[in-house]
């Protein structure tokens, strides 16, 4: 995926936004990535992926994003909703 691409779909933090935020505020644990524009604390479909960021920007090493298109990310986010894993929050 693209860093201009959505991670959190709830909130619309993109790859990019995450990645900055990281680089700035140095999260000391992956949870403290909902600072970034509320990410991961909507639906939660994005938490593993946002859990891969942090281990990526501390440890290195690559993410499922890497290999996934913007389009089949979408697409599995939707199949999670739509299976009553996760709600989004009312626009």
């Amino acid at each position: 995926m693209e860093h201009d691409a959505k991670v959190c779909y709830c909130f619309h933090v993109t790859r990019r936004k995450l990645l900055n935020f990281m680089r700035v505020e140095k999260p000391r644990v992956a949870s403290q990535l909902s600072a970034c524009g509320g990410a991961g604390s909507g639906c939660g479909w994005c938490v593993p992926f946002l859990k891969q960021l942090f281990e990526q920007a501390t440890v290195g090493g690559g993410t499922e994003l890497d290999r996934l298109t913007p389009e089949e990310y979408e697409r599995r986010r939707t199949a999670y909703i739509q299976s009553g894993k996760g709600t989004p929050p009312a626009d």
